[in-house]
């Protein structure tokens, strides 16, 4: 079982690598595709450089919790797109019968499917998260907590759009409800959760993987709280199986177009 948990681990690393090296062959696009998204993350906090300006706290944050919270949104949707790409393109894979091509491979077609290639302007996504780091104070806890949680936040998201996509088992047209989801993690990701009330604070919490992806693990950085850290590392796990019960589900009412594309 080990061997091949390491043999799939391998294969899916291998698989990341090639899909880096098809991007660097035009290393001009590369970087500059980094640069605009962190220019493109960067320009959002001058709104609330204005909003601070008037009043000095917004939902129970400060300034610097409020960038931080960019932040963790930032490092979170950067690895959850540079590492599982394609899971955001699950349900279209499925539709168009380009799943045929992982089914006929020995390694595990969940994570064959969602890791064949990359998106290059996340990494400006993940090198803003750790700016923000920097700009709030850096500390070596902070640091350490910020990457675990940067991870465990790009795992979680990843799962939900997995759980999304493959409803495409099921239903047609369901990279809508992808892309609806996809749009509400990230939005209510970048705002502090104290403005919300009511039955919307349930769904970050509960329907949206925003309340314990984003908002606790400020809570924890802020202050540090064994509790909900394991609480955060169980909802992560919890939400991955899901997602892999979900998917192998669907998997078996999956019918091959006889699709074969070559993989390069």
């Amino acid at each position: 079982m080990l061997t091949e948990v390491r043999s799939q681990i391998k294969v899916t690393m291998l698989s990341i690598k090639y899909a880096i090296m098809r991007e660097l062959l035009n290393k001009v696009t590369f970087i500059s595709n980094i640069i605009f998204m962190i220019l493109n993350n960067a320009s959002f906090l001058i709104q609330w450089l204005v909003l601070y300006s008037i009043k000095d706290n917004f939902g129970g944050y400060t300034f610097k919790q409020v960038i931080l919270l960019w932040g963790m949104a930032a490092i979170t949707y950067g690895f959850s797109h540079f590492f599982f790409k394609n899971a955001y393109h699950l349900s279209d894979t499925i539709n168009t019968g380009r799943l045929d091509t992982f089914l006929v491979q020995p390694k595990s077609v969940y994570l064959q499917a969602i890791t064949s290639d990359v998106t290059v302007s996340a990494i400006g996504d993940i090198l803003y998260g750790y700016i923000m780091i920097f700009v709030t104070g850096f500390t070596i806890e902070k640091f350490l907590l910020f990457t675990f949680f940067g991870i465990l936040g790009g795992i979680s998201l990843t799962a939900f759009i997995i759980i999304l996509g493959s409803l495409s088992f099921w239903f047609s047209r369901t990279d809508i409800i992808v892309d609806t989801g996809e749009s509400l993690a990230v939005n209510f990701a970048t705002y502090p959760d104290g403005i919300f009330k009511g039955i919307v604070k349930w769904i970050l919490y509960i329907a949206l993987p925003v309340g314990i992806v984003n908002y606790i693990p400020i809570s924890i950085i802020s202050k540090f709280n064994i509790k909900l850290l394991l609480l955060c590392s169980i909802y992560c796990i919890l939400i991955v199986l899901l997602s892999i019960f979900i998917f192998k589900k669907g998997l078996k009412r999956y019918s091959s177009t006889n699709l074969m594309n070559a993989r390069v």
